[in-house]
C-alpha cells in the first residue's frame, strides 16, 4: 500500500498492512519511494502518514480508544 509523508510529500510503500491498521502500533515498516533503487526499510510514524490524496488515516488505525474520546 502506498501512503504519503505529509511533511515531505514522499511516497511510502507500507510493508505491513496489519501494523498499519493496528491502533496499538505507532509506527509501520516502510520504504521511501525515491530514486531508481529500492530504499532500505525503516520504521515510519503513522502520525506522519496520509493517503496520497491528502486525506488523513482513519482514527481507528491510530488510536485504540478513539470511541471514548469526546
Amino acid at each position: 500500500m502506498l501512503l504519503q509523508n505529509k511533511q515531505t510529500g514522499d511516497l511510502i510503500k507500507v510493508l505491513d498492512t496489519d501494523a498499519l491498521i493496528n491502533p496499538a502500533q505507532s509506527s509501520v515498516p516502510g520504504r521511501i519511494q525515491e530514486g531508481q533503487e529500492e530504499q532500505d526499510p525503516e520504521q515510519i510514524a503513522k502520525e506522519s502518514l496520509v493517503f496520497p490524496s491528502g486525506e488523513s488515516l482513519p482514527q481507528c488505525w491510530l488510536d485504540a480508544d478513539y470511541r471514548t474520546d469526546s
